[in-house]
């Protein structure tokens, strides 16, 4: 019996936790209030790296993250951002970490005025995911009009390291827009 080869979009390759990753997360809707501050601050430490790097250190972060709870990591003080600092099994840049901290402490703020996080980030795609119809890799942009939108209202409440391209990845990663490649099997 032949096995059934599965179409997937290239960006994954061959490597198991990137086929993982596509297979079982990217694109697929997210509703989980602690889920989606995970990909908030995860999406925030790969401004400039590759996916692939966060991924391969994504038990890091969760251990060294407290499993992102947005309460404790809004908590964290001087001593907690040097023990970070020293943990080679995450990104060890300052910036991202106060940011992280920042940006949960904001979290926090949001999830109390809108009742949840959830309720409030799927505002930006009507709360519903787009489902984008994208035939090539080069089809697929960085940015959209919606993660503008989304970056600078964020910002306006006082997030960090959260410019367009990040909240377009963050879309993508949540399911809030479909960019699964039409011939993939998982579109």
């Amino acid at each position: 019996m032949k096995e059934k080869i599965i179409a997937r979009c290239p960006w994954c390759g061959d490597d198991p936790l990137y086929v993982e990753y596509h297979d079982k997360e990217w694109g697929k809707p997210l509703h989980n209030d602690q889920r989606l501050f995970e990909f908030l601050l995860l999406e925030s430490f790969q401004a400039g790296l590759s996916w692939i790097t966060i991924l391969r250190k994504r038990e890091n972060f969760r251990k060294a993250f407290d499993n992102f709870d947005a309460r404790k990591v809004a908590k964290y003080g001087d001593e907690k951002i040097e023990r970070l600092l020293l943990d080679s099994g995450i990104i060890r840049n300052r910036a991202k970490i106060e940011a992280a901290i920042n940006n949960a402490r904001i979290y926090l703020e949001i999830q109390k005025e809108f009742g949840s996080f959830d309720k409030y980030i799927w505002q930006f795609v009507d709360h519903k995911p787009i489902l984008n119809q994208r035939k090539e890799l080069t089809d697929i942009p960085a940015i959209t009009p919606e993660a503008t939108q989304m970056s600078k209202t964020l910002k306006k409440r006082g997030f960090k390291f959260i410019g367009p391209t990040t909240c377009y990845a963050f879309m993508q990663a949540t399911g809030m827009v479909n960019d699964h490649l039409v011939d993939c099997d998982f579109y």
